[in-house]
């Protein structure tokens, strides 16, 4: 018999399931990164204990994501001569808006709230600024103009 008449089984026609790609590049992380990190652990594990046998292996695979994120986290404070870098809190005015940006890990990136990955293309353009320093953005000279730089962790007391 032709396999075009043969039935295949419903498992046939799953997608496949593969592992959360990582981000490429080192993981850094503020000490919020690594709240999110242990806080998604913590409810992936609350989820698993209770989750049918369909849910689990989501479940699994997005637990093995994160705990590879906790354990390539490097936590990383913002440049101490006052530039932008990972972990700083900028005050810039971009396209005629002020604008608060945090530059931050990939984990905790959220652009809707202005907190942007340190390899975003508005991160990358802010990264060696200072207070005062007019930047080209997105094919514009003087497109973005820093008005303030601090860091997002406080130094340790």
């Amino acid at each position: 018999m032709s396999v075009a008449f043969r039935r295949e089984s419903d498992d046939e026609h799953l997608e496949p399931k593969f592992e959360i790609p990582l981000p490429a590049g080192p993981n850094r992380v503020t000490r919020a990164g690594l709240a999110v990190i242990a806080e998604r652990i913590a409810g992936i594990e609350q989820a698993l204990a209770t989750a049918p046998e369909a849910e689990a292996e989501t479940l699994r695979r997005d637990l093995r994501y994160w705990q590879t994120r906790r354990a390539t986290a490097e936590w990383t404070p913002a440049p101490g001569d006052g530039t932008i870098g990972f972990g700083t809190l900028v005050t810039a005015m971009v396209a005629g808006r002020e604008r608060r940006i945090a530059i931050v890990g990939d984990d905790e990136a959220d652009p809707k709230l202005d907190r942007i990955a340190f390899g975003a293309p508005l991160a990358r353009a802010l990264i060696g600024a200072e207070a005062g320093d007019e930047l080209p953005f997105n094919g514009r000279d003087g497109a973005i103009r820093v008005l303030a730089v601090a860091a997002i962790d406080p130094p340790a007391a």
